[in-house]
């Protein structure tokens, strides 16, 4: 098994319960977990998958249609954002199942903090649908939904009513899965982005160091500078802008701030060239003004004493 993929099935009576982690692209081996299950119904939990690419889209769909053709009823569980994303893209990713449960991102401007919410997909209620509130750890603030409502949740409004719902929730209880999204129960519904297992594709972005230019730029007057240490992460609002490598045209000024000039970011004062010595042919013109003043002068002087 791939060290990027991780896979495992557990049965119980009639029902396969299917564990997915961490990456889903090329080399995924869903195939392999063809034979593994069998019974009417199949729950596949999602909440450890951290990425899947266009490739493994392609792989899942066509595995996950192989799993229908024998008569097996699918019920996907804790689906990650990335998983929620694809479902909300790809219009056949869930095949004939359904969703009963999903993550639903946060983030708190204040702490800089993430955080992941389970929630079931039956207690979200008819459109338009609302983030439920969701408080920081850190600082007890209602956390900032870490998405648009309208696009991320957009999935629910072709689910249907999940059959046996009891059964499942029996059935994932027994497996070691409760249907709080933990192991043991207590505290599983809500967790941190950060510290989650195989979440790192929804952990915070890392943001490049910008390259080291000692000028003004970074280091302004009582300004806080682009690359002063100990200074606050940039908020999410830039994060892309950053993490996309480009810069705007301008530079940046004290405190960060983003003044008209180059698009090198370099201090005005830094890019002006040096003021040249007048040249020669400059000086020619002054010596021919400075003659023909002295003409005007003599001829004048010879007018004036006839």
């Amino acid at each position: 098994m791939s060290q990027k993929f991780q896979a495992s099935v557990h049965h119980r009576d009639d029902l396969s319960f299917v564990k997915l982690a961490g990456v889903i692209d090329e080399d995924n081996e869903l195939t392999e977990l063809t034979d593994k299950i069998h019974g009417g119904t199949v729950v596949i939990d999602l909440g450890e998958v951290e990425r899947i690419n266009s490739c493994g889209v392609r792989d899942w769909v066509n595995w996950l249609g192989k799993v229908e053709t024998k008569g097996t009823d699918v019920v996907l569980v804790e689906c990650s954002p990335a998983i929620v994303a694809q479902i909300n893209l790809v219009n056949n990713f869930t095949g004939n199942g359904m969703v009963k449960s999903f993550y639903v991102p946060y983030f708190c401007p204040e702490c800089d903090e993430e955080k992941v919410l389970l929630c079931e997909t039956g207690d979200m209620g008819p459109p338009p649908h609302e983030p439920p509130t969701c408080r920081c750890d850190e600082c007890d603030l209602v956390m900032d939904f870490d998405d648009m409502p309208d696009s991320y949740f957009a999935f629910l409004s072709n689910q249907r009513k999940l059959a046996e719902p009891d059964k499942i929730n029996g059935a994932m209880r027994e497996l070691g899965r409760n249907t709080d999204g933990s192991a043991d129960g207590k505290g599983g519904k809500v967790r941190s982005r950060a510290s989650a297992p195989n979440l790192s594709s929804t952990s915070k972005p890392s943001v490049p160091s910008l390259p080291s230019i000692r000028s003004s730029a970074h280091t302004g007057s009582g300004g806080t500078g682009v690359g002063r240490t100990g200074s606050k992460p940039p908020s999410r609002q830039h994060v892309s802008h950053v993490n996309s490598g480009s810069r705007p045209p301008g530079q940046f000024g004290s405190g960060g701030h983003v003044m008209p000039g180059n698009s090198f970011g370099f201090a005005s004062q830094q890019m002006s060239a040096p003021v040249a010595a007048p040249s020669r042919s400059n000086a020619l013109v002054f010596v021919l003004i400075a003659i023909l003043l002295g003409a005007i002068g003599v001829l004048a002087y010879l007018v004036l004493t006839k």
